[in-house]
């Protein structure tokens, strides 16, 4: 098989042509009509030789089957079954409060060589998800996330073929049984068996004709989510957290997509934009690309983008579109009130400059939000004028007939989905796309890259379900949903407050990313960190499949324990990045609320040696992360894991001969309340431990102070007060040194800015102090005599320093300023300091006691008076 194919089994058949007819035209004279799409999708049933045997026709009915019985749960399928078929034998499909199970017996003559296929085709299911577990004499083959409109209005149906590749190690020569079973979500009881059902059309089983190169899962799907900044900024902390992110979740190395939607009305938000997407290449992972900000943007007289939004385009495109893989036309327009002129201005020019900037960019409709009119539900970003609409025209992004004409122009679809939105009858998602094409004959007409997917903390699952972990349900769910019915997701943000994985509110500049912390929902124990851990090793890890052998069978037999093992150096390279991989990856998924141990051989492509990563459970990166080493293949390796109700664990290996092991790259060092110095850097792939290097002010040589270190952080407390250091940190045994961090020793020490209480003559003073680098307090005009800035510390410090920064708006410095300190905030003393302002100022003086500290501007200047970061440095009285 051609590798070119390998990296489009996103979609099933019907995705080879996308054919999209429609009378409606644009305000252009663009006219939708027939166009090809994507020639080289290769299906996996492509690939399928001799078919073992088939249950029913390929007639879009289950009326040849048998009604939903407890009886119908046994079926065998022999020469004489198949030669006078009794079709009412076998049920129409399985219901989990009727008939939750069917199990199929058939022999094999001779074993199929590269493993088989199973197909089968749902013509029908409720929107609650059900999963169809298939096990294969007793062991888990997979568990396929079914997707459906039952329990909804929607006049157009979701009919699929979900695919699942079974090895020849799960088959025998002779009797062999195949069960299909429902499953529930993991945290629901009884209540929720009733809406678990489905109907089928037909269920197939093939021999492969050559060896897979996917393990295909029900079908093909790529996951993601959003790293940024502070929410919006693609800076350098954001391109430190990033790998970690990307192993953690499960989505690194196996051609996964991110969103980055560096926008063009956010000041500083692309700063480290291209380290970015190289990065994303480094760990084989592609990038659906947000730029031109709609908001502001007025068409020409023909209807096309203006020069200046012209220009933002091509030069994004030009300077970094051989890095990301897609371009989305806008975010939620009608919801935030934007043009539909201008979206589909902004896909016809892609569309005339794609060919000569980047032939391999995809364009992908809006994140449509399905916004109506004003009158129905108000939306955002109103103007001046006092007209109220929802997007102009209004509500043209809830009409699917005008969102029809930027699906006419774009490859790939979208729909933003939150809680259980998606399946909503008036604006969700899953539904909406249904009424836009007409319904889906076999899967939708085109593919469907959602750019935002999630829940918040308040989100709960549906009551009628009886969830114990309503929050942890819920997200689980929909993104279960998303694998059923979508090709490519994204959760909403890695880090955006409500609705992030991890904590957030915290500045990546300067956060270790070895100590993210995961975002628990309380009072659920599962987190929508391990929710999406499990779902992207089960779904989302792709490759050629290793061989595998379970070597304790009866430990869990029926047991919902899934083993996926790939080799993603077989898979094609990036589109236009050229991004690669040779990681091994193997899998362990846990599916039951019960622990399970599983005892695996897996056969690794060389006999040789291994090492790398294992990322398992835990609250924090480091306590997920270890680094295992001298794994010997045979080429077998014997993997043994317990896992705990619905936990996974993945293995991310090299041949421990091209581990290139480099000195970290980013340290830093900072003195603590407790006088002593905290170091952090990022880690080295490969290390196990590292060594502290620190050199005095004045001396030489750096000497070593700690060997050994196994996490990425470290305190040194034989310092002296006074004394300025240096530190560089080595992988243990290596020379090669990272870049120096440097340090004065001081008992005074950052104060904790928690508790402060912050006033000034004007503006919002907690922007100053509210970690964020790129919020500020102003003075919202000139720079004005008396004009202040002032800090209640809630209680008496010794202090003697102040940091004052406002790089991000550089001339907005006071041009003369005075401090005052008090200690009950009404009697002041004379000026301590004074002095002439720059853009990054450190305020320097005697160590005397307050409580209350004031900044006073004492000059006349044209621009405004700006603080993006305030920090008092002191320590507490004795």
């Amino acid at each position: 098989m051609n590798k070119k194919n390998i990296r489009y089994w996103i979609i099933s058949v019907t995705f080879m042509i996308l054919l999209i007819v429609t009378s409606a035209s644009n305000s252009h004279g663009v006219v939708a009509k027939k166009k090809p799409f994507l020639s080289e999708v290769t299906p996996l049933s492509a690939f399928t030789g001799e078919q073992i045997w088939k249950l029913g026709n390929s007639n879009d009915s289950y009326e040849e089957f048998g009604k939903e019985s407890s009886q119908l749960q046994d079926y065998t399928i022999s020469a004489a079954t198949e030669a006078n078929p009794d079709w009412r034998a076998i049920p129409q499909g399985l219901n989990k409060s009727v008939n939750p199970s069917l199990r199929l017996h058939f022999a094999l003559g001779t074993m199929p060589e590269h493993g088989v296929l199973l197909k089968v085709r749902i013509l029908d299911a409720h929107k609650a998800v059900p999963q169809l577990a298939v096990f294969s004499n007793r062991l888990l083959s997979g568990l396929i996330q079914i997707a459906g409109v039952g329990g909804t209005t929607s006049a157009y149906p979701y009919k699929k073929t979900y695919e699942l590749y079974i090895p020849k190690e799960q088959l025998l020569l002779g009797e062999n049984e195949l069960k299909l079973a429902v499953v529930g979500c993991l945290y629901c009881n009884e209540d929720e068996n009733k809406y678990l059902w489905w109907k089928w059309d037909f269920i197939e089983l093939d021999a492969l004709s050559e060896p897979a190169v996917e393990p295909i899962h029900g079908k093909y799907i790529e996951s993601g989510t959003k790293v940024s900044n502070l929410s919006f900024y693609y800076d350098e902390g954001a391109v430190r957290h990033l790998p970690y992110v990307l192993k953690w979740l499960g989505i690194a190395y196996s051609g996964n997509i991110m969103r980055v939607d560096c926008a063009t009305d956010v000041k500083q938000g692309c700063s480290a934009i291209k380290p970015y997407y190289e990065t994303l290449r480094d760990y084989n992972t592609q990038a659906v690309a947000l730029h031109l900000h709609t908001g502001n943007v007025k068409l020409q007289p023909d209807g096309s983008l203006p020069a200046d939004a012209q220009k933002k385009l091509l030069d994004y495109v030009k300077s970094y579109g051989s890095l990301f893989q897609y371009y989305e036309i806008d975010n939620e327009p009608g919801l935030f009130n934007r043009a539909k002129g201008v979206n589909l201005a902004i896909a016809n020019w892609l569309k005339g400059h794609i060919p000569e900037l980047a032939p391999h960019l995809k364009t992908v409709a809006p994140g449509w939000a399905y916004a109506p009119s004003y009158a129905q539900r108000a939306c955002r970003n109103q103007d001046a004028s006092g007209k109220l609409a929802c997007g102009e025209p209004d509500g043209w992004e809830g009409d699917p007939e005008q969102r029809l004409e930027l699906e006419a122009v774009t490859d790939l679809t979208n729909g933003h989905a939150y809680g259980s939105s998606y399946t909503d009858n008036k604006g969700g998602s899953f539904l909406e796309n249904l009424r836009t094409f007409d319904g889906a004959e076999e899967g939708l007409p085109k593919p469907m890259l959602n750019t935002e997917y999630g829940t918040s903390d308040s989100h709960t699952d549906n009551k009628l379900y009886g969830a114990k972990q309503p929050k942890s349900a819920v997200f689980d769910r929909i993104m279960r949903a998303h694998i059923g019915f979508a090709d490519m997701f994204m959760q909403h943000a890695a880090f955006y407050p409500n609705y992030a994985l991890f904590e957030s509110g915290i500045d990546l500049n300067v956060q270790n990313p070895a100590r993210m912390v995961i975002h628990k929902n309380a009072p659920d124990t599962d987190s929508r960190v391990g929710i999406t851990r499990r779902l992207n090793l089960a779904y989302a890890t792709h490759g050629k499949p290793l061989p595998y052998t379970i070597m304790n069978e009866s430990d869990i037999y029926d047991k919902l324990v899934y083993v996926r093992a790939v080799d993603t150096s077989t898979l094609a390279p990036l589109a236009g990045s050229g991004g690669k991989s040779d990681k091994l990856l193997v899998n362990f998924v846990n599916f039951e609320n019960s622990t399970q141990t599983i005892h695996a051989k897996v056969t690794m492509p060389e006999a040789v040696r291994y090492e790398g990563e294992r990322v398992g459970a835990g609250d924090t990166y480091e306590s997920a992360r270890s680094y295992v080493t001298a794994l010997d293949a045979a080429p077998e390796l014997d993997f043994t894991e317990t896992l705990g109700p619905g936990e996974a664990v993945q293995y991310i290996l090299t041949r421990a001969k091209d581990v290139k092991l480099k000195a970290p790259s980013w340290v830093q060092a900072g003195i603590l309340a407790d006088h002593t110095m905290e170091l952090n850097w990022t880690e080295s792939e490969g290390a196990q431990t590292y060594e502290v290097w620190r050199q005095e002010s004045g001396a030489a040589n750096f000497i070593l102070i700690a060997k050994d270190v196994p996490v990425t952080h470290f305190v040194d407390k034989d310092i002296v007060l006074g004394q300025a250091y240096s530190y560089q940190i080595r992988v243990s045994g290596r020379q090669e040194a990272s870049p120096k961090a440097q340090a004065k020793a001081s008992d005074q020490a950052p104060l904790n800015r928690a508790d402060w209480v912050v006033s000034s003559s004007s503006g919002k003073p907690q922007n100053a102090i509210d970690g964020n680098p790129y919020s500020r307090w102003d003075t919202g005009k000139a720079q004005a005599p008396g004009q202040y800035f002032q800090v209640d510390l809630k209680e008496p410090y010794q202090i003697s320093r102040i940091e004052l920064q406002s790089e991000g708006s550089p001339n907005d410095y006071p041009r003369k300023y005075e401090v005052f300190t008090s200690m009950d905030g009404m009697n002041w003393t004379s000026p301590i300091a004074s002095g002439t302002g720059s853009s990054n100022m450190t305020i320097a003086f005697e160590a005397r006691n307050a409580r209350f500290v004031k900044i006073v501007q004492t000059s006349k200047a044209g621009n405004y008076w700006s603080i993006y970061n305030l920090q008092v440095f002191g320590k507490k009285i004795d």
